[in-house]
């Protein structure tokens, strides 16, 4: 999760930010861009001292950097920007600590784990009037963000007719994430479901964005258990069918496939495009014209990273609309998600209500 408090210059003056929490391994990333000197980290909230000296040594970094939890480092420094990196479960608490102080925030993929927690942390946002973003990995991809403009803004495949999302890999315990992670990751009171969350937000905030926002009619989703000796308390493979007005979205997520693979698929009345990676896209605008296949170089500013994208925002550089990262596309996906799990558990189609 990532907290912003003020107007800072990326390119002259790095963010100023603080870590809550280490044990969600994307935090590599950010501690990445700290050694390479694009973000100034001052403080980190961790409590897991095992955690904490793996994470010290791994980085190299000094012990004055460290606080027991969130209240203790907000008392002593002042963050331009608090990224956290949690359990779920835990975004909330970060909102609640940070948007009284004016402190803007940004959580991991997705936001939240129930509609009420969702729309509690909407409501202190919107209150404190402070930015709330949820960064996914997929938001950075330059073919998702080619493939938005095709159809958006040049309605080269004419009008969305179906969207398939394709996400997941081996599973946690086999790609060799953190312990840490892996208990939180595979803890339904944590993470609220197992592949139907971790891997299918992401479709779901795809389509959000493709669909300008609008909430679906209607989620029906099968979960399966294919591994329970590894995930004995949460699903490792879940389909989930989105309904639209004049639109289908097939998420299909899972910890069960040979390979990783983030792709998605948009079928328009008149032609078709794949974003099949992060750097590569496939198209077929008419039905009489050959496929192609295009390697893009990385996506440009404020979109090439979270960091990037965080320091173009608080300097004003563009109005943001309800794209990936936006509050707006994010209760409408953590509402989709709860919607995904009491039907998988129901077994029938749930349709939606305001």
């Amino acid at each position: 999760m990532i907290i912003i408090c003020s107007i800072g210059s990326y390119a002259q003056a790095p963010l100023r930010i603080a870590l809550a929490g280490l044990n969600h391994d994307h935090v590599g990333g950010v501690l990445q861009q700290f050694r390479n000197g694009k973000v100034t980290i001052i403080g980190i909230a961790e409590s897991n001292t095992e955690l904490i000296d793996r994470i010290k040594k791994r980085y190299q970094l000094p012990d004055s950097l460290f606080y027991p939890d969130l209240a203790t480092l907000l008392k002593h420094q002042k963050p331009v920007a608090v990224l956290a990196f949690n359990a779920i479960v835990d975004h909330l608490a970060v909102v609640e600590a940070c948007a009284p102080l004016g402190i803007h925030v940004m959580v991991e993929k997705p936001s939240a784990m129930t509609v009420k927690q969702s729309e509690r942390m909407a409501s202190l946002a919107r209150q404190y009037k402070i930015k709330l973003l949820t960064n996914y990995e997929t938001t950075w991809y330059a073919s998702n963000q080619l493939l938005y403009k095709k159809i958006i803004d040049s309605a080269s495949i004419g009008d969305i007719r179906k969207m398939v999302v394709h996400d997941g890999h081996e599973g946690p315990k086999e790609i060799g994430v953190s312990k840490e992670f892996f208990l939180w990751l595979t803890d339904p009171e944590k993470n609220g479901a197992g592949a139907l969350v971790d891997f299918g937000c992401y479709g779901a905030n795809l389509m959000t964005w493709l669909m300008k926002g609008q909430a679906p009619l209607a989620v029906t989703a099968v979960t399966r258990h294919i591994k329970p000796d590894i995930y004995p308390k949460v699903d490792d493979d879940a389909t989930i069918l989105v309904e639209y007005p004049q639109a289908t979205g097939i998420i299909e997520a899972s910890w069960n496939w040979p390979f990783g693979i983030k792709d998605l698929e948009v079928f328009g009345k008149t032609g078709y495009l794949q974003a099949v990676n992060g750097n590569t896209i496939r198209v077929k605008e008419k039905a009489n014209q050959p496929y192609t296949v295009q390697q893009l170089p990385p996506a440009t500013a404020p979109n090439q990273d979270y960091i990037a994208y965080l320091s173009a925002l608080l300097r004003n550089e563009f109005t943001p609309g309800q794209d990936l990262t936006s509050l707006e596309n994010n209760l409408v996906v953590v509402k989709i998600l709860e919607m995904a799990r009491q039907s998988a558990k129901e077994g029938k189609r749930i349709e939606w209500k305001k």
